[in-house]
């Protein structure tokens, strides 16, 4: 009896793979390559010494280094964070886990600038704790605190979003193990729990520090836009468009892309490690653990 032939499965003809890849070649040149492109010849359209004079601006330098700043403050701020929601959510039993899980989604379904909106409500002058900072002089909007908590905010689960779903997977046995062996909690984690999630920890990081640095909606509610003090990056290149200096808000903006280039290698090279998505660290051996945690 001949065998019943298999209908064709979508995608199997060559002409359908060839519209597919067609399609997404010419989405990804107009929408990801050919805005770096223009922004790589824009940077340098008046010159080499426009662009050398943007970056050597007081005001640039200062937005490159509020935002590195930032960075320095809300990065590891969120990576401790990150680990800390990983770590109790993963491993421990609560009551509260799933509204904790809710709570770190927040920031990725509600607009930055919504967030930034919130926090006037909540820093400012006619905000709740408004009236006792201005009495305590202490000022958290228009300054630094309220550019790094709302960088904070946008980027809170960056990190904890790469580490949960790995260490659901890798689940408890090995924690276990480690502590019924005699060793203490601390040891655990830095023994057994941290190797087996570095590299996605490290890709949650280069997310993270990516998007503080690029942060426009919260920074630009919150900090007052106040040329050469609360300017980031982004801001500043908003700044300097809207004064028609096209040129060197392209000078500017290449800083940014030239961040985004360098962000990509290292998302490339972190999932060729096993990071995030795209691998799984290769978990320790129990007939090892016993070493590995008591040294």
């Amino acid at each position: 009896m001949a065998q019943k032939k298999k209908p064709p499965r979508v995608g199997d003809h060559p002409a359908f793979r060839r519209c597919l890849l067609a399609v997404v070649l010419t989405l990804t040149a107009l929408v990801v390559v050919a805005p770096l492109l223009v922004i790589a010849v824009q940077a340098f359209s008046a010159g080499i010494g426009v662009f050398l004079a943007t970056i050597a601006d007081p005001d640039t330098r200062h937005a490159i280094m509020l935002t590195v700043v930032t960075a320095l403050i809300a990065v590891p701020v969120n990576t401790v964070f990150g680990v800390a929601a990983a770590w109790a959510i993963t491993k421990f039993d609560f009551r509260g886990k799933r509204f904790l899980l809710i709570v770190i989604e927040i920031p990725f379904s509600i607009s930055p600038i919504v967030a930034g909106v919130a926090y006037l409500f909540v820093y400012g002058l006619q905000g709740l704790f408004g009236p006792a900072l201005e009495a305590a002089d202490v000022k958290i909007l228009f300054a630094l605190p309220g550019i790094v908590l709302a960088s904070m905010f946008v980027t809170a689960p960056f990190v904890a979003r790469e580490l949960i779903p790995l260490m659901q997977a890798q689940g408890r046995d090995l924690e276990e193990a480690a502590t019924s062996l005699g060793a203490s909690g601390w040891r655990t984690f830095f023994s057994v729990t941290l190797p087996n999630v570095r590299w996605a920890l490290l890709y949650g990081v280069v997310l993270c520090n990516a998007r503080v640095m690029g942060e426009f909606g919260a920074v630009s509610v919150v900090s007052g836009n106040i040329r050469g003090q609360t300017n980031t990056l982004p801001l500043h290149v908003e700044l300097l468009y809207h004064d028609y200096q096209t040129a060197g808000a392209f000078a500017a903006a290449s800083i940014l892309a030239l961040l985004a280039v360098v962000t990509l290698f290292a998302k490339v090279l972190l999932e060729r490690q096993g990071a995030g998505r795209a691998g799984r660290p290769t978990l320790a051996a129990p007939q090892t653990l016993k070493a590995e945690t008591l040294k």
